[in-house]
């Protein structure tokens, strides 16, 4: 979280809020069309867009993981309890990150790997 160095432009801040909403709706699919497309064009953009797409990246790796694990009755149960927590921390963290970026503010999700830099 911070401030951004130059202030973030009304345009800037409404994308990077889609892409953060997106991302809950659509995974990584939603962040990734709009960060390939302003990547260029916007710092803050940028940077929200890898936030935004390192972060489903992973939700959708545990979205993978819980239907293999699905496919055996024991670990199905186990699965069944991970889905919906990957769901509601993917609500709660796509909120605060669309919140932090409509205030012009940098954000990173918590718990998320670096994968594009």
């Amino acid at each position: 979280s911070g401030e951004a160095p130059a202030a973030a432009t009304r345009d800037e801040r409404n994308l990077s809020v889609l892409i953060h909403v997106l991302g809950f709706f659509t995974l990584f699919i939603g962040p990734l069309i709009i960060w390939l497309i302003k990547k260029e064009e916007s710092k803050y953009v940028d940077h929200h867009g890898k936030q935004a797409l390192n972060f489903q990246i992973m939700i959708t790796a545990i979205h993978v993981a819980c239907a293999v694990l699905s496919m055996t009755v024991i670990l199905a149960v186990l699965a069944c309890l991970i889905v919906p927590a990957a769901v509601i921390v993917s609500l709660i963290f796509s909120i605060m990150a669309a919140m932090a970026a409509s205030k012009g503010q940098w954000y990173r999700y918590p718990l998320s790997l670096p994968l594009v830099k």
